[in-house]
This record gives structure tokens, sequence and C-alpha cells, in this order.
């Protein structure tokens, strides 16, 4: 009898621990009918990712309940979109509150710490009257809000900075190039935090900066465990893919690229990984062509499982 009463106790404790396991997936999943296994599917179909628009370059606080991403729609800006979950539904999504109507807002990235909100924007500087061109800003959580934006000093102020994603030690990664340099020849750069300041901007190796162009849209994990990032090295007008570099012990190993179930004719770009580490996001698009000859990019926001993915990309730079 206390056998089966032991038994029954334990079959009981099931159902909990299914949902304490699944919960943070089901985070997700809300904005999701499936989830995504070996195989890229669209993110948020309907909602985040929307028909006709393109949207990308998306991230989450550590949580997973509050998430921020770019939406351009046809012959429009660049907006910062997000949204919260809230008793367990998403709501719809709406114009940040920092978004300006005197330039363009994109490409956030919430730090791992969830403290930080980083964006680029066209925006103007000190209520100067035109736009200084693109710069980088934050805002900061302060009692559930994020604050008003700054835009980030020297050394940044002083170059071109796009994408700009940090780590666990607030080391910066970022696209960037020299000085004359056109922008398709620019690459991946990094500062390393010291004690809350930023000295030097350095441009990462030729494993990450190899051959190519647009070399461009850095997401560094938060430990520095791997880099990925995008690049145009085929012989196909405007198509970039992503690739990734693992650190070993200091050392990046040569890039590679993310496979053909990732990288396709169209162009892949923007990766950011989820906080739980669980899932690569990235956007995926093409130019489309009007009635009247005019042109425009449309795609969408697409999620994989990043777990078995990383393993296999890790294995291949090892065997090579």
């Amino acid at each position: 009898m206390k056998q089966i009463q032991i038994i029954t106790f334990f079959l009981s404790l099931l159902p909990v621990c299914f949902y304490c396991q699944n919960i943070k997936k089901t985070n997700l999943a809300l904005l999701s009918n499936q989830i995504p296994t070996d195989t890229p599917l669209i993110f948020g179909q309907g909602i985040i990712s929307t028909d006709n628009n393109k949207e990308f370059a998306i991230t989450f606080n550590p949580e997973m309940n509050e998430l921020f991403f770019t939406r351009r729609k046809p012959k429009g800006t660049n907006e910062i979109y997000t949204s919260k979950l809230i008793d367990l539904k998403w709501s719809k999504p709406e114009l940040a509150s920092f978004s300006t109507d005197n330039g363009w807002d994109y490409q956030p990235h919430i730090n791992p710490k969830g403290d930080k909100l980083y964006f680029g924007s066209t925006r103007q500087i000190n209520d100067t009257i035109n736009s200084s061109g693109v710069n980088e800003w934050y805002c900061v959580k302060e009692n559930k809000r994020w604050s008003n934006p700054k835009p980030l000093e020297s050394p940044f102020s002083e170059r071109f900075v796009m994408y700009l994603t940090s780590t666990y030690d607030d080391n910066l990664y970022f696209s960037s190039k020299e000085k004359g340099a056109k922008h398709e020849d620019g690459g991946i750069y990094y500062s390393i935090n010291e004690k809350g300041h930023y000295k030097n901007v350095q441009k990462m190796g030729k494993e990450i900066n190899f051959s190519g162009k647009w070399i461009a849209h850095s997401y560094i994990a938060p430990d520095e465990s791997y880099i990925i990032y995008d690049a145009e090295r085929t012989s196909i007008n405007e198509n970039g893919d992503l690739y990734i570099s693992f650190n070993h012990n200091g050392n990046w190993t040569n890039s590679c690229s993310l496979g053909p179930k990732i990288n396709t004719e169209q162009n892949e770009t923007g990766a950011s990984v989820s906080p739980d580490g669980k899932y690569l996001f990235f956007s995926r698009s093409f130019e489309k062509t009007t009635e009247d000859g005019s042109t425009y990019w449309t795609g969408n926001i697409y999620w994989i499982d990043f777990t078995q993915l990383k393993k296999k990309l890790l294995q291949k730079i090892n065997s090579n």
C-alpha cells in the first residue's frame, strides 16, 4: 500500500516537472504555433513577421517576456517595435517609447544583464537641426521602464558604429569601418570594458574579417564563446549569408557558414540568440519589384533550434 502511494505521488509531480521544464520555451511558443528543430521557421507569423514589411534584428530581455525588433514598411523608414508578455499573452507590437519622428531607429539589442538597450539611430544629437548620420544610442532600465535614450560617447561617437551587441562583462562588438572606407569594406570591431570606460576600438582578426563585402551585424555570445555575423562571400548579388566563429582560449577559429538550411539565395542577416541559448534568430529577405517598376525589401524573422546546430558547427570546425 505504501509503495503504491509513493508511485502515485511521483506520478502527480510529472505535469509540474514538465511545466517547469518548458516554461521558458512556452513564452516564445505563444508567438508561433510550431517550435523549430533543424529547419528554420518564420517567427511570430502575422504578429512579429508580417506580409510585405521587412522585419529584422530581434532581441529579448533575460526573462524573455519583453522583446524589441525592427520593422520597415514598403518605401518607409526603419522603426523599432516592442511587445510584452502579459498574462501568458503577447501584446500587439507597437512603436517603442523612445521612437522618434526625425530619423531612422533600428537594430535594438538588450544586454545580457537586461539593464541596457542599445540601438542605432539617425536622429539629431543635442537638438541640432540635421542628423549627424548613424549613431549608437542606449536606454537604461529604471523602475521597470526604459529611460530616455542617450548617444554613446567617445570612442563610439567618433566613428561609424552599427548593430552593437554586448557580453556579460559589457564588452561591445559592432560593425564599423576605417575613416574614408566604404561601408561595404567595413568589418567587425570590438571595445573592451575597462571599469566602466571604453578607451579603444579594435578590429577583429582575419578569422572574422576575411575576404568578402558587407561583413557586418555581429552577435556576440554573452560569455564571448562564439560570434555570428553576416557577409557577402558569394557571386550572387546582394546575397548575405551567416557565419560563425568560436573562441578557443582567446583564439578565434576560422569562420564557417551556418549551412544550406539557413543560408539561401535570399539575404540572411542580423543574427541573435535567445537569452536561454536555445534558439537562433535571423532575418531572411529579398528585393521585391512593384507594378510601377520600383523596388523595396521585404522579409521575415526566422528561428531555429540553436543547441544542436551549434554542436554540429563546433564539431565541423574542430575536425578541420
